[in-house]
């Protein structure tokens, strides 16, 4: 068994929901099961023109999936969501990223991990220190620290946004 992080995120056509019912197909997957899942959070977009706020959630999954097999299963998702990938880190219904595969560095035409961008974003890595505060990154670095080099600005934490992982669990 693989422990994959997931990170999701949406901004279009109440992104709530979407959230929630990517949770739910999260815990059908083949082959896997979820394990635990952040509180959610409202972020700004990180990306081009005038996007509206995104939320945000990062869930960890036991998977027996090849990383290639998993990436698949998630765009499967995606596409379940009408995702369109028009614009490049443009506004969208859903996106589902692996962040980790355990300690697993894999560069691929079609899939890099660590995610390439996961330290530089804080819409990541407090939803990931909700779920392993004390995780340490494939390079050694602590996710202590990329918190602690990390702002909060345009972050919010959302009240009561979380439980509906639990009820998957």
């Amino acid at each position: 068994m693989t422990h994959a992080y997931i990170g999701l995120g949406s901004n279009l056509d109440n992104p709530g929901a979407h959230i929630t019912r990517a949770l739910d197909e999260l815990a059908k997957l083949p082959l896997s099961q979820l394990i635990a899942c952040s509180a959610r959070y409202s972020s700004r977009a990180v990306g081009p023109g005038d996007q509206p706020d995104y939320i945000n959630a990062v869930t960890l999954i036991n998977t027996e999936l090849t990383p290639l097999q998993l990436l698949d299963e998630l765009q499967a998702i995606e596409q379940m969501h009408q995702r369109v990938r028009i614009e490049h880190w443009g506004p969208r219904t859903l996106d589902l990223d692996i962040l980790l595969l355990d300690n697993q560095i894999i560069t691929n035409k079609r899939l890099q991990v660590p995610h390439p961008f996961m330290a530089q974003r804080n819409f990541v890595l407090y939803p990931l220190a909700d779920i392993t505060p004390n995780l340490i990154l494939p390079c050694g670095t602590p996710l202590s620290e990329l918190l602690a080099n990390s702002s909060h600005d345009g972050l919010e934490r959302l009240k009561n946004e979380g439980a509906s992982c639990e009820r998957n669990v």
